[in-house]
């Protein structure tokens, strides 16, 4: 076997033996701050992809403290990153108009450059594939904080200009066809890893161990507090369920959003408040030790592309209660109990039979660390590399 260097890409010459090693580009600005479903995405599969042979990877990230947030999680990941100081709404208001300026001048020539968080940076010479998690932009926007309304002109024109776009879901599939009139062959589905490879994000110095520090039961929802999640909803039908188990506690955990006032108007007149625990962000440690404990997980959502927090509980042995909304019966199989967006009456009752029903809750945690099991980083990684090699072909083609 020999080693041919070309144009700073490396090529194993062998005998029915030809790898090319992509140089490609991640936005690893999701992992900066407190870190979502998004930022688990990037920081996962930035993990699972840094090991492999047939890539090298370079991170990028466009904001104006882009160095200093993200400098500690990309160590951790064993990733080196190149920033560029600039707010990120206007590089975003900048690339909706024009193609300047080229990632290349922020990480040099690359073969692809994959924006992990609905913006992909216009390229000179790379492919460009750009990450869709939902269309609740175009379909929701009353639901949208402003900073995502931006995000439809920008997926429209890298659309325009060759990106592929990648979707977590076959229902996200569908609707990007349905609604960015994108040709099916450029849009692929990788869904999501769940495991953890390489290393986890550093915690926060001080970051206490658990900070729920209760003995009671409890129903737990882990997600941001904005609209598109339904938490009032959540609440009513915790209201509901508090009248047949009086020791029960419902914990929230996650960052504030726009939609925390609401979120509080519901606490306030559900007749229960006291028993409403509100926790905010959570490092992992406290997260998955606060998921652990739970009764079962309660995911009241609107409208969903992929949905991270039931598989979370599904591999931790938790059971799940979920809406059926967008992509969650497609992502949790026959794992949870789902009922219908909006009802909480129904999602009362399918709460009381998973924490009354023994053979249930036994049923549905059996079904969910399978379910959670099939979820893996190794499967994506090696899914998103034949993405990108598509679409770097693409891009020399043209």
């Amino acid at each position: 076997m020999s080693c041919r260097l070309s144009d700073r890409r490396v090529e194993l010459v062998g005998p029915g033996l030809a790898l090319t090693r992509l140089r490609v580009a991640l936005d690893v600005l999701p992992l900066a701050g407190e870190v979502t479903g998004v930022g688990r995405f990037c920081a996962g599969l930035a993990g699972a992809l840094v090991g492999r042979e047939e890539v090298e990877l370079r991170g990028y990230a466009v904001a104006r403290s882009a160095r200093s947030a993200t400098a500690a999680p990309a160590e951790a990941l064993g990733l080196r990153i190149r920033t560029w100081r600039a707010p990120t709404r206007l590089a975003n208001a900048t690339w909706a108009l024009a193609d300047l300026p080229p990632i290349e001048w922020l990480v040099g020539p690359v073969d692809v450059v994959h924006g992990t968080n609905y913006v992909v940076p216009p390229a000179r010479r790379a492919g460009r594939v750009v990450t869709v998690y939902d269309l609740t932009a175009w379909r929701y926007p009353e639901l949208c904080a402003p900073a995502s309304l931006a995000y439809p002109r920008l997926v429209a024109r890298s659309v325009r200009h060759g990106a592929f776009v990648h979707v977590l879901s076959s229902f996200v599939r569908d609707e990007v066809l349905e609604l960015l009139g994108v040709d099916g062959d450029r849009v692929r589905v990788v869904p999501s890893g769940l495991d953890a490879p390489g290393r986890p994000f550093p915690a926060r110095p001080g970051a206490p161990v658990d900070r729920r520090a209760r003995s009671a039961p409890y129903v737990l929802a882990l997600g941001a507090v904005e609209p598109r999640k339904d938490l009032p909803t959540l609440v009513m039908a915790f209201a509901e369920l508090a009248r047949t188990h009086a020791d029960l506690e419902l914990v929230i955990a996650g960052p504030d959003g726009w939609g925390a006032p609401a979120f509080a108007a519901a606490v306030a007149a559900c007749g229960v408040a006291r028993r409403v625990v509100r926790l905010g962000y959570l490092e992992e440690g406290e997260r998955q030790s606060l998921l652990g404990g739970a009764l079962v997980l309660a995911y009241p959502s609107l409208y969903e592309g992929f949905g991270f927090p039931p598989l979370e509980a599904m591999a931790a042995g938790v059971p799940v209660v979920a809406t059926a909304a967008g992509a969650v019966p497609e992502i949790v199989g026959d794992a949870a109990e789902l009922v219908a967006p909006g009802d909480s009456e129904a999602m009362a009752a399918a709460l009381a039979r998973v924490i009354d029903d023994g053979a249930l809750r036994a049923k549905l945690v059996e079904a969910g660390r399978v379910r959670a099991s099939s979820f893996t980083w190794a499967s994506a990684a090696g899914s998103m590399m034949e993405l990108y090699g598509v679409a770097a072909a693409d891009r020399r083609a043209r």
